[in-house]
């Protein structure tokens, strides 16, 4: 199991970096915006990692608003590209 857990982290990790690493080097707002929807996944990932390697279920409450805010910011920017990219035609 401490096998697992190390790799599932050093994963993350990396992920985590890579998307910190697009988030600051993104060429357009669009990519810091993706950038930071997937870091968002990879922080409930971690944090869902966390509690099944602990058995706790107390943190599930954690994760489902970590997802609703993640849903819901992917769908505000989604809808504020779709209305810039009609006011420019």
């Amino acid at each position: 199991m401490t096998i697992v857990a190390v790799t599932t982290t050093v994963l993350l990790a990396c992920a985590g970096v890579l998307a910190l690493a697009r988030i600051v080097r993104g060429p357009s707002v669009l990519d810091r915006i993706v950038a930071t929807d997937v870091l968002l996944a990879v922080i409930v990932a971690a944090v869902a990692t966390a509690a099944a390697a602990g058995r706790d279920a107390t943190t599930l409450p954690v994760l489902v608003v970590l997802s609703i805010l993640g849903f819901t910011g992917s769908v505000s920017v989604a809808r504020f590209a779709v209305r810039s990219r009609r006011d420019e035609s």
